[in-house]
Formats: structure tokens, C-alpha cells, sequence
């Protein structure tokens, strides 16, 4: 690999470590999850989701998951773009509002049922809607709901997508975003505590 292995780096294995043999051994799913960080973070053609709007997505969902070196990683990506630093202060307030725990959401009337929970259904606050811009208010709005009420994602969650200015290309690529940055997040805080337990 020509580039820097994402989780490797994030989770600060270094080559010939115990936990690098443990990760050649899944070599595919290791080379796996670094072409899909390339294809989502670092494509030839961004199409109509800027690289901007993925590193701004990106520090919403990894700091709703908590301080994390993938969180302060995204954070500084995010500031390294143009208009990062405005888009940065705003997303932070953001996390703050957002913060919760879950899974919520309600299950088809059944045997389920009982397992149904209420909880934060997340809005962008109004004073910052101007610096976010309509397209990443419904896209920090529609990560929430992916991530805290997966069984309520419906028809009508994309329509507020589609009228904000995404693309249906743009709104799949959203979903396998915030999709891999909960994965990403979770295996790199696994092979962490390894490390620490192996330390």
C-alpha cells in the first residue's frame, strides 16, 4: 500500500508489533477498510459531496461517539480545509447538542415491540444553520438519525436530503460514510485497549 494504513495510524500500530501480525492475518479485511477510507475520504472525483462536507460529517458522527484519537483525527481534517476553522466551531456546538446514547427508535407492531425506546430526535439549532449551509444541516441531521434511530430511517428523511440539494449518488454515499466511521471507530478503539492489555 502506497499510503498509510488509516486504522493503523489511528490506532498507532506500528510496523512488526504484536498487533500488526494480528492485523496481516485478516490482510483483506485490513486492505478492505483502507481502500473504502480512500474511496470515501481521498476520491479521484468527489462528484457533488465535497471533501469539505466529508471531513465536516466525518467530525460530527467520530465526536458523537466520543474523544477519540479518530475523532481529533477528522476534527483536524476538517480544519485543514477551506472554510474549515467557521465549519469547525459550529460542529463542535453541534456535538454538544447532539450528544445522546441509543439505539432508538420503534419496531413494526410484534414481539419487538417491547424493545422500542424513544429518544433524541436531533435538529440542527437555528443560530448555526446559516454557517452550516442547508446541504450538511440535513446531512448532520440524517447521520444522527443513522446512527441513534436506525429502525425510523424512512422515505421522508430522504426527501429532506433530496430538497436540501443532495443527489441520491451523494445521499448512498453519506450512509456508507457514516456506516464506516462507526466501524472505524470501533476497531480502532478495540485494537487500543489490545494494546493497552498486551502493554
Amino acid at each position: 500500500m502506497g499510503t498509510q494504513d488509516i486504522i493503523d495510524t489511528l490506532a498507532g500500530i506500528e510496523p512488526g508489533s504484536t498487533l500488526d501480525a494480528i492485523r496481516a492475518r485478516r490482510l483483506q479485511a485490513r486492505e478492505n477498510a483502507q481502500k473504502s477510507y480512500l474511496a470515501l475520504f481521498e476520491p479521484v472525483d468527489a462528484g457533488d459531496f465535497s471533501l469539505a462536507e466529508r471531513a465536516a460529517v466525518a467530525a460530527f458522527v467520530t465526536g458523537l461517539h466520543g474523544q477519540s484519537p479518530v475523532a481529533a483525527f477528522y476534527r483536524d481534517k476538517l480544519a485543514a480545509t477551506a472554510y474549515g476553522a467557521p465549519l469547525l466551531d459550529a460542529i463542535n456546538a453541534e456535538i454538544e447538542r447532539g450528544k445522546t446514547s441509543g439505539p432508538y427508535g420503534a419496531y413494526p407492531a410484534g414481539p419487538l415491540s417491547i424493545e422500542n425506546k424513544a429518544g433524541l430526535i436531533y435538529r440542527v439549532s437555528a443560530e448555526r444553520k446559516p454557517v452550516l449551509g442547508a446541504r450538511l444541516v440535513a446531512a448532520l441531521e440524517h447521520a444522527h438519525l443513522l446512527l441513534f434511530h436506525p429502525r425510523d430511517a424512512a422515505s421522508t428523511d430522504m426527501k429532506a436530503l433530496l430538497a436540501a440539494g443532495w443527489s441520491s449518488t451523494g445521499i448512498v454515499t453519506l450512509s456508507q460514510l457514516v456506516a464506516f466511521l462507526s466501524f472505524q471507530v470501533r476497531v480502532v478503539s478495540g485494537l487500543r485497549t489490545l494494546a493497552a492489555a498486551s502493554a
